[in-house]
């Protein structure tokens, strides 16, 4: 008996639901436990909101065929690099004490003085404030269940881009 997969609009809507509790978790985090995120977390926010922009645009269009497997590309590209951002960050969590990198400046100020190319390669570069592991649920880290939400995404989008689809 072969597994039933949901119908394209649905399995998109069910995905956004899932990046909104993401983020909504997010947001409870910094807002009411205080747990400020640091610029790869943002960066990782950036990768859940591109990627519930695309569910929340192809829920509502609910394509059929080609538009399925777009939406399902631009979905996954969104997971992959965000996914990034979280593997990177991790590895900077995994780091020993003294192979971590200096701190640098805040993101609102690096985006006020540098230009954006050089913004992105010093937050991916990481610093000492993205290394410490404030928080952990069941054993991982934040950015390892960023990487949890990451990889689902990534699952549902490569459903959605390899699915058959009635002609």
């Amino acid at each position: 008996m072969s597994a039933v997969i949901p119908a394209p609009r649905l399995l998109n809507f069910l995905a956004l639901l899932g990046c909104i509790a993401a983020m909504a978790g997010a947001l409870y985090l910094q807002h009411v436990d205080g747990l400020e995120p640091c610029p790869l977390c943002i960066f990782q926010r950036v990768g859940v909101m591109a990627a519930a922009l695309v569910l929340l645009v192809a829920s509502l269009h609910g394509p059929k065929r080609i538009g399925v497997r777009l939406y399902g590309l631009l979905t996954a590209l969104a997971a992959i690099g965000g996914g990034a951002v979280a593997i990177r960050h991790i590895w900077l969590q995994s780091l020993p004490a003294d192979e971590v990198p200096a701190c640098g400046p805040g993101l609102e100020y690096m985006m006020d003085v540098f230009p954006m190319q050089n913004v992105i390669q010093q937050v991916l570069a990481g610093s000492g404030e993205c290394a410490e592991m404030d928080w952990a649920f069941m054993g991982l880290s934040l950015p390892a269940w960023s990487l949890v939400v990451f990889s689902g995404l990534l699952l549902l989008a490569l459903i959605q881009i390899f699915r058959p689809l009635p002609r």
